[in-house]
């Protein structure tokens, strides 16, 4: 079974963490949620108070076959100034697993300079700090790199995980059950 992680920080992104997680499990993927704060509860960028499985250090150091980041403003920056995180990202890169984020998160991907020359995309408005050219599609899949748009390309920007994660027999599977498309 395919294992991720999502680290969830406060601000996070509702409907990207959430869509995420979903389609992911749905997907048969072993979907491990963790906590940047000191418990396990987060508070997401509309007030909606979640709980983890976990605590980010506990299970930081844990094999995954992707490491995908939801985005929302203020979930980011605390994404982006969580050093360990950082460096589990470039260690993901180094040994060949998934990368993904979306929304603002692409950046947290760029601070800890995993995006070589993958095409990304991102949050329009989060295009500055990429320090790079940005794209202006949904979602983008290149090499070990998974970027998505922001919050309306949430639903397809999981799929498309679940796709490199399992195949897209999988991920057609899912969508056509949640009656959305994929392609």
């Amino acid at each position: 079974m395919k294992k991720a992680l999502v680290p969830l920080a406060d601000g996070f992104e509702d409907i990207e963490a959430v869509s995420i997680v979903d389609v992911l499990r749905r997907g048969g993927v072993n979907v491990v949620t963790a906590s940047l704060s000191d418990g396990k509860a987060v508070r997401s960028a509309h007030g909606i108070q979640m709980e983890a499985d976990a605590r980010l250090p506990d299970v930081l150091e844990d094999e995954y076959d992707a490491i995908i980041l939801p985005g929302g403003g203020e979930g980011t920056q605390n994404l982006s100034e969580c050093e360990p995180l950082l460096e589990r990202l470039r260690r993901q890169k180094a040994e060949g697993g998934l990368v993904c984020a979306i929304c603002a998160a692409p950046t947290v991907l760029e601070k800890a300079e995993v995006i070589e020359d993958e095409s990304v995309t991102c949050y329009p408005s989060c295009s500055p700090q990429m320090g790079r050219p940005v794209e202006s599609v949904p979602v983008i899949a290149d090499g070990q790199i998974i970027t998505g748009q922001g919050p309306g390309a949430a639903m397809l920007f999981a799929l498309v995980v679940l796709a490199h994660l399992t195949d897209e027999r999988t991920a057609y599977g899912i969508a056509n059950g949640m009656i959305t498309e994929f392609s």
